[in-house]
């Protein structure tokens, strides 16, 4: 279900910079998500379906492609959070239009929803990445301890 369409492919190919592909990998998403909502108005729910599939292709290639480059740069995470703020817009977007879409094309909407959930998350999830220590939960008389044993009393 979800691919890049042609042309949207030979734009990103053509686009060097990787804030630029992302910020255009966005504008293209937006576009499509935009084509889709004037679709779902006009009941024309198959080819919104279509025009979904290109959406979801954006945004998996948007990932594919940051996800490609080294986590610990913080330029890598300044792409990771555009494309975060983005999804968090359009998530909405996509709730109103399953709430518009007859059971039969809304589940594609439901899952689309949910992808754009799983790569927003990943997406957040790469600022905590190896940075992040987890704390062994130590017991003193039914008493979780917090602080480090160097800082203990």
């Amino acid at each position: 279900m979800r691919h890049v369409a042609h042309d949207d492919r030979a734009q990103l190919n053509a686009t060097k910079d990787a804030k630029a592909r992302v910020r255009l990998t966005i504008e293209l998403a937006e576009a499509h998500l935009t084509h889709m909502e004037e679709l779902t108005s006009h009941k024309m729910f198959e080819q919104a379906s279509e025009v979904l599939g290109n959406y979801l292709g954006l945004i998996e290639d948007a990932m594919r492609f940051i996800g490609g480059m080294p986590r610990d740069k913080n330029s890598t995470r300044d792409l990771y959070r555009r494309l975060d703020i983005a999804l968090r817009a359009q998530i909405p977007r996509l709730a109103v239009m399953r709430r518009d879409t007859p059971a039969e094309y809304s589940l594609h909407l439901k899952a689309a929803e949910e992808f754009a959930r799983n790569m927003r998350s990943e997406a957040l999830d790469s600022f905590y990445g190896h940075t992040v220590l987890r704390e062994e939960a130590t017991q003193t008389n039914g008493v979780k301890n917090s602080l480090p044993e160097n800082k203990r009393p």
